[in-house]
């Protein structure tokens, strides 16, 4: 397959690439980025640094900026500050995800615990303390990228039963392009953390996996959030797939050790 071929079908990169160095150039060369921070030297900083490294980055000073531009175009990735005024990165975190399938990385203050945890269980992906590391944001992006490669760009829709997929409970999930259904076809909207968290769980079936185990079969990085990141996103994904989540059948837990998905 040629490389144009390849730069207009980010699916057919992930098929016939997997994880190699190409992969990842041509998966950067076609990403588009928002920066939505308050504070103009944040911005501008991040934003001239990610679009140094290829980025395709546009820049959001406020909430209402940052509706208009994910309402006008298609963006695979939203660095979004917790602390703005007007409407906050919590809220706007929420209408994302409703609205969108885009990747979430919440910028936040290093002691607010509680905004983390709020924002992992509204839907984002991953999270930066500030001041912000500009490599270790780099790093996170490409990651966040590297997980979402699978999913088709300009709103399409995989039918169900065109690839291979997985069953958990009455949910059917296709691990190419990280579609969740429900047993009447329905679509069930999942982050890509979500999806990873079934693919790991699918590999790892009968077996039970501690919080350390999921965070490094999860990320494509050694990296250790508090824990109970684990916890909020098995709760998230529980009210999705069980038929009761408070009684869990899908993925149980085993108290004191960990999950399994059995």
């Amino acid at each position: 397959m040629r490389t144009a071929d390849l730069l207009r079908d980010p699916a057919a990169v992930v098929r016939d690439l997997g994880g190699n160095g190409l992969l990842n150039e041509l998966i950067v060369n076609k990403a588009n980025v928002i920066v939505c921070d308050d504070e103009p030297d944040i911005r501008d900083t991040v934003a001239e640094y990610l679009g140094s490294h290829g980025f395709s980055v546009t820049s959001a000073e406020s909430g209402a900026v940052l509706r208009e531009l994910v309402g006008a175009k298609n963006f695979d990735v939203v660095v979004l500050d917790i602390r703005m005024p007007g409407e906050d990165g919590l809220s706007l975190a929420r209408y994302l995800r409703e609205h969108s399938d885009v990747a979430i990385i919440m910028l936040t203050g290093s002691t607010e615990i509680i905004d983390r945890v709020v924002g992992l269980e509204i839907g984002a992906d991953d999270y930066v303390a500030k001041p912000v590391d500009l490599r270790e944001l780099l790093a996170r992006v490409k990651a966040v990228l590297r997980r979402t490669a699978g999913r088709k760009r300009n709103g399409e829709v995989a039918a169900p039963g065109r690839d291979f997929s997985l069953d958990f409970g009455a949910c059917r999930f296709f691990p190419e392009t990280q579609k969740l259904y429900n047993a009447d076809g329905t679509e069930i909207s999942i982050t890509a953390m979500e999806a990873q968290l079934l693919k790991v769980f699918a590999q790892h079936r009968g077996r039970i996996l501690n919080r350390d185990q999921l965070l490094e079969l999860a990320h494509d990085r050694g990296w250790e959030p508090f824990d109970r990141s684990i916890d909020i996103r098995i709760s998230r994904l529980r009210r999705k797939i069980e038929v009761d989540a408070t009684k869990p059948e899908v993925i149980r837990t085993v108290r004191g050790v960990g999950y399994i998905y059995s």
